[in-house]
């Protein structure tokens, strides 16, 4: 087993957000938005982006999205929306403790899953094999296109006119011929540099988010048991500290108090690496962030940790029939719906069937890509069930 280094409690992490460091994203220093606008009065640029992700539309569906679990599976189960919550939550403790920019970190993490599909990854890789042949689907890219275009909510521009810094920091990961297309926030794809700090926290955040997320739910579920979970490096050390701790203690208490120690663990060491990083480079500027290597990261020990719990989660959780069940389910109600409104777009309301494009494939993702679990699963319905209308 693989032996975790000691770290310093997230009690000694700073209660009073500290001033920014040289390295930090600072709203005044903005890039800018692809329109212009009057500053916001009372908050920061990157506060207005918070604000305006959180009142859009596509927030409130992410409610209705699945994580690994189907909406109507349990009301206990996360979903996109709560886990983009939680992401924020992680994000911003280990901005605070870095010195980085808390309200910068708390935008990119509540955006990150605007685009994603209902049904999880088994939708988003449905929708992506329909567009194959017309530029592929990926939810990174969905939830750019998302605040650039989607959203309707203002009289002078499409989409949520976010700042450049939120936008760069929603899209994780792009393949050279999109980044091509997406003008300035895929240069550093194109010139092999990185995003902010603020960016990178976010993006392991995520990584530390959904694992310990997905080991209480896969938990609460019954898919997986205490008992396979104790041969996991990470799991298994931690469960032996609660049970030596509080002898006896059992079922849903004994449960979190792992996974709260596990989260705990994960962040202190994240925080800890990082700082290390950030002390030898020492980066006088965001800039100097884009041109090194990556600096936030995981100690060797805890990476190793955390990509053995991400492989017992594929193999035991994300490949357990009757989640297989539901993707063979996602699959053949988005490949229907996809080639229902490729066939004849009048099946789609008004907005998605002239796109001023004339990219119908993309409008039809578009729409799908919208849709919440439910909502999908009633247009499958509508379009294909004997007496539904």
């Amino acid at each position: 087993m693989i032996e975790l280094p000691a770290f310093p409690d997230l009690a000694s992490l700073p209660v009073h957000p500290p001033a920014l460091a040289p390295w930090a994203a600072r709203a005044e220093q903005t890039r800018g938005r692809r329109h212009a606008e009057a500053p916001p009065a009372g908050r920061s640029q990157f506060q207005r982006d918070r604000d305006r992700i959180v009142h859009s539309t596509a927030f409130r569906r992410l409610e209705y999205k699945t994580q690994v679990f189907v909406n109507h599976e349990g009301d206990l189960f996360r979903t996109r929306l709560t886990h983009s919550i939680e992401v924020a939550q992680i994000a911003r403790g280990i901005a605070r403790a870095l010195g980085a920019n808390e309200d910068l970190a708390e935008a990119i993490a509540l955006a990150h899953d605007l685009g994603h599909t209902p049904f999880g990854h088994a939708g988003q890789d449905a929708l992506n094999a329909c567009m194959r042949d017309y530029g592929g689907f990926e939810h990174n890219l969905q939830s750019l296109r998302t605040v650039d275009v989607l959203e309707e909510h203002y009289a002078a521009f499409d989409g949520l006119n976010l700042t450049f810094e939120t936008r760069e920091g929603i899209v994780k990961h792009c393949s050279l011929a999109n980044a091509r297309l997406l003008g300035d926030v895929g240069e550093r794809f194109l010139a092999g540099g990185q995003p902010t700090l603020e960016a990178q926290i976010c993006n392991l955040a995520d990584e530390i988010a959904y694992n310990n997320h997905d080991v209480d739910d896969g938990l609460r579920s019954g898919l997986i048991t205490l008992e396979q979970l104790e041969h996991v490096g990470l799991f298994g050390r931690h469960v032996a500290e609660v049970r030596a701790l509080y002898p006896g203690l059992a079922g849903r208490r004994l449960v979190h108090e792992t996974v709260r120690r596990m989260i705990n663990t994960l962040v202190c060491d994240l925080v800890a690496t990082t700082a290390e990083n950030l002390a030898r480079v020492q980066p006088p500027s965001v800039d100097a962030v884009r041109r090194a290597a990556p600096l936030v990261a995981f100690s060797p020990a805890v990476h190793a940790l955390q990509r053995e719990m991400k492989h017992f989660l594929r193999d035991e959780l994300y490949r357990h029939y009757q989640v297989l069940r539901m993707t063979t389910k996602a699959q053949r109600i988005i490949g229907e719906l996809f080639a229902a409104f490729i066939d004849d777009p009048r099946l789609m309301p008004p907005r998605y069937r002239s796109p001023p494009d004339g990219d119908r494939p993309r409008a039809v993702a578009d729409y799908i890509a919208g849709m919440t679990d439910r909502y999908a699963m009633k247009e499958h319905r509508r379009l294909f069930a004997v007496g539904e209308i």
